[in-house]
């Protein structure tokens, strides 16, 4: 199965998303609703483009760190697909989150940046967690913090125990062969894609790249 791809609406307004997606929609499998917009704009985005697009996955990047059930449900009701919990939350925020997703037929994920731990991701999976992301944080980014060996075995080690595991940060069309050898769930590009010259060929250029790896 091929790796999905994820745009990352990270914009700080509204018709600064609109006119991005607009660009690269048929090139995407998922519809990331980032933290930067939610803070930004609120829900009513995560609506909008669940109507302009519902055969769309949409992403809400909620980041939920407390009161999982109140903000999962906020987040499904107005059409996200998924929605992001923080590692650091507590496990019971984890399992009221995940008990939402399960009534309405949708899905969490565990949004791994900053400290966290294999202990932590066993108690996720005993729980029935299936989703991780990997995250290379914006500032690791910026201090040049590059892909390497620590990060792939990471990856492998939470692939070996059963999570689709999603992989972002600052990831470009030529990084896409670090992870190769891997089971990748989805790959998440926001700039890489959304600040390209042709920001249509970019995520062609992405999915051309994972269709060479993945066959």
């Amino acid at each position: 199965m091929f790796p999905k791809l994820q745009i990352a609406l990270d914009n700080a307004s509204f018709s600064e998303a609109i006119t991005d997606i607009k660009d690269v929609v048929n090139e995407i499998d998922i519809i990331e609703v980032g933290t930067i917009l939610l803070c930004s704009e609120g829900k009513r985005v995560v609506k909008y483009l669940k109507t302009l697009y519902p055969n769309k996955i949409i992403v809400a990047d909620a980041k939920i760190a407390d009161a999982g059930k109140i903000i999962t449900s906020m987040m499904f009701d107005v059409g996200a697909d998924w929605t992001t919990v923080i590692c650091s939350a507590d496990i019971s925020t984890v399992k009221g989150a995940l008990e939402i997703a399960r009534q309405a037929e949708k899905d969490i994920q565990i949004e791994l940046i900053g400290h966290w731990s294999f202990d932590q991701a066993q108690q996720w999976r005993s729980v029935g967690v299936k989703q991780v992301v990997y995250h290379r944080s914006r500032d690791a980014q910026a201090s040049g913090v590059k892909w390497g060996p620590e990060d792939l075995n990471k990856i492998e080690k939470l692939c070996s125990m059963g999570f689709n595991v999603t992989v972002t940060g600052g990831i470009t069309a030529e990084d896409i062969k670090l992870f190769k050898d891997l089971p990748i769930y989805v790959f998440i590009a926001g700039r890489a894609i959304r600040e390209a010259k042709y920001p249509n060929q970019a995520a062609n250029q992405f999915k051309q790249e994972i269709m060479k790896y993945w066959k």
